[in-house]
């Protein structure tokens, strides 16, 4: 190993004169009421023609300025204050506006986290598609033709037709598809995406990642990838970068980095996933204590010397060296010899047996049909479902399936048809929230997706707590004080905590909240919908362990709606399939990876981006999810279906088929030919 200068990179990538895209050393900071805050200290990588290069790290480490400040799209308070940037040779830093917007229409684009928020929703698809090539020349008629050839690149069904539409009548994985079918408009030389596929389900993932690796063999353009799924990373990049407080601390193959970390920040992000099968009664996840400095923090040092386990007298003293490994890469430690030392955390979850008879909630029958233009549509087919004291109920699905629809039918915001029945605790419970009895209502609870929009922004996490325990318990004055503060402790909030308001929490902190007004009144089941897919791997390490040891502690029953089957497997007791409002499958979750499985519980777990590199046989499923209005006949699942039999699938409802242990599949498939999925293993640590 070989230990060079601070900011000097001891890999040689060729000439950066002809690389699609070398940032060198670059240094940028935010002006914030006239004092100038550090966001990227001394940035440096570099993607070569063809290559994808994956950027990761924790949320406010730099990631999405080192790519926006890459292509000059900074904010006004922005100032690249050292380095340079080239792109195909040219520094972009020293562009001028007009030599700027044409860099970007013709030489590079951007893809960017929402597709929604990008996409003008009063104008049509085919009028906005057809301006980008309105800016590269061609005429009305030309840009009408080239904007139909796009969408066609980019395997859209029945172009024709989307052009016609706005951008509200399409579904995420289609919008997104646009989207980057816009950024390709002028074969640029680098594509930089930035989260593009947060929020999409597996399948569509799958969709989009199989696109963009297709374009860049068409065309050799240099990908720069950012994002959270470091599954995704890992199989769509050659190259990847960490970056920590706005500085890159690691750099390597993609298959090296993710096997073989060397700086203990990539270690502890690695630790934080659940990676090989592994399951909550094996071990709690690993987390990196404390948080990532606020911009503009004074490190002098190492930037992650506070929050590593390796951390001496010399990282606090001196600026560690750039350590030059084998294969062309390198770590910035000054332990780097000492890394494989750190491990995984060995506690588990205790174990506790599940009453699988006594059930907390049971749904029989559940359906729920909404009314719309005089039409019905039958957005939950006959559910039966039942959660056992304690157990965690994994629902996933694409969108579209009915996953929401369901918890809030049983939250009582939708109520469900007649005939539906809902048991709780032994006694029938009624459709509608406001019919219910109140010990029905606290004993339901739901953690939302995004807390921002969950919390009272004006409001103190203190009076927000408090007002959920005096209107679901009854209790007042210091009783309830009493009992705010038994909750935060419980959720590992401290006085300071309770006594600020959301809008000044990190977004992990922000969820504790909600879990903890979730929990405020003693709930039997708590509805849990996507509470970690836009959190860092570390902050979701935290509230995945936060979830297990409550469900320990109060014997608390979840339903945990996810896309992240990684994060179902480790935290659920049982999984459940839903396919257009129906149950397709369920059954214990080392079951359901066991196999056998329902087509579709294949198609969804062969979708998943590995992290671990284990190689799978993705199965596309062709077409969009059926509609609830007009669902097809027999199976629903047939017109998706490799194994369909013309006759017998699209007339016949399939029969629910017990393989045993109360592992139940809806398919007209023999036992013996249904699919089994990638077996994997527990790796040990």
């Amino acid at each position: 190993m070989t230990a060079v200068m601070e900011n000097e990179i001891p890999i040689d990538r060729g000439d950066p004169e002809t690389a699609a895209l070398s940032v060198e050393n670059l240094s940028l900071v935010y002006n914030v009421r006239g004092n100038p805050r550090l966001v990227l200290r001394g940035v440096t990588f570099q993607v070569r023609p063809g290559e994808a290069y994956g950027l990761v790290g924790e949320s406010g480490c730099g990631k999405s300025t080192s790519a926006y400040a890459a292509l000059r799209y900074l904010p006004s308070n922005g100032e690249i204050t050292g380095g340079r940037v080239l792109a195909g040779g040219r520094d972009v830093t020293q562009m001028s506006q007009s030599e700027l917007r044409e860099f970007r229409s013709t030489e590079a684009s951007m893809v960017y986290q929402d597709p929604v928020q990008a996409m003008n929703p009063a104008l049509k698809i085919g009028k906005q598609v057809a301006e980008c090539y309105r800016i590269l020349g061609q005429n009305k008629e030309q840009a009408a033709l080239s904007a139909l050839e796009a969408l066609k690149r980019v395997k859209i069904a029945d172009p024709e037709s989307v052009l016609e539409r706005y951008p509200h009548q399409l579904s995420g994985g289609m919008l997104q598809r646009v989207v980057i079918a816009m950024g390709l408009a002028g074969d640029p030389k680098l594509l930089v995406l930035d989260e593009p596929t947060t929020g999409l389900d597996a399948t569509v993932e799958a969709e989009v990642l199989d696109l963009v690796r297709e374009l860049r063999q068409e065309t050799d353009a240099a990908v720069l990838l950012i994002a959270h799924n470091l599954g995704v990373i890992r199989t769509m990049c050659d190259r990847v970068g960490v970056m920590y407080a706005g500085r890159m601390v690691e750099e390597a193959p993609a298959d090296e980095l993710f096997d073989q970390p060397r700086h203990p920040y990539t270690i502890g992000l690695m630790n934080a996933i659940p990676r090989l099968g592994l399951r909550k009664t094996d071990r709690a996840l690993s987390t990196i204590p404390g948080n990532m400095p606020p911009i503009g923090t004074e490190l002098p040092t190492c930037v992650y010397v506070d929050r590593c386990p390796l951390a001496s007298d010399l990282c606090r003293t001196e600026v560690p060296p750039v350590v030059a490994l084998n294969d062309g890469r390198w770590t910035r430690c000054h332990h780097s010899d000492q890394v494989t030392e750190i491990s995984a955390p060995s506690e588990a979850v205790e174990a506790y047996e599940i009453d699988d008879i006594e059930k907390v909630l049971q749904l029989n029958t559940v359906s729920k049909t909404f009314r719309q233009r005089g039409k019905e549509i039958p957005a939950l087919v006959s559910v039966d479902l039942g959660f056992a004291e304690g157990e965690t109920v994994g629902l996933v699905g694409e969108s579209g399936s009915g996953k929401s629809t369901l918890a809030k039918a049983v939250l009582g915001v939708y109520p469900a048809d007649d005939g539906s029945e809902m048991i709780l605790d032994g006694q029938p419970m009624k459709g509608e929230a406001t019919d219910r009895r109140r010990d029905a209502i606290r004993a339901l609870q739901m953690v939302f997706q995004n807390p921002d929009s969950a919390l009272n922004r004006s409001w103190t996490v203190r009076r927000i707590l408090k007002r959920t325990v005096t209107s679901l318990t009854g209790l007042s004055g210091d009783e309830a004080d009493r009992k705010v503060e038994d909750i935060a402790e419980a959720m590992r909030l401290s006085s300071h905590h309770l006594d600020v308001r959301p809008r000044q929490l990190s977004g992990g902190l922000k969820q504790r909240v909600a879990i903890a007004r979730a929990f405020a009144g003693d709930p039997r089941l708590v509805v849990c919908d996507e509470p970690t897919s836009a959190l860092d791997v570390s902050v979701q390490a935290a509230i995945l362990n936060l979830l297990a040891n409550l469900q320990r502690d109060e014997k608390i029953s979840y339903l945990f709606i996810t896309h992240d089957i990684g994060v179902v497997r480790y935290l659920a007791d049982r999984i459940a399939v839903m396919y257009v409002g129906r149950i397709m499958e369920k059954g214990r979750t080392d079951d359901i990876f066991a196999g056998p499985v329902h087509p579709y519980t294949e198609a969804l777990l062969s979708a998943v981006p590995s992290v671990d590199g284990v190689a799978t046989n993705r199965i596309p499923l062709t077409g969009d999810i059926p509609t609830p209005a007009d669902p097809p006949p027999g199976c629903v699942f047939h017109t998706r279906c490799q194994y369909h039999m013309p006759g017998l699938c699209d007339v016949e409802k399939p029969p629910a088929i017990d393989v045993g242990h109360g592992h139940i599949i809806a398919c007209h498939l023999p036992v013996e030919q249904m699919p089994t999925p990638v077996q994997l293993t527990v790796k040990d640590n």
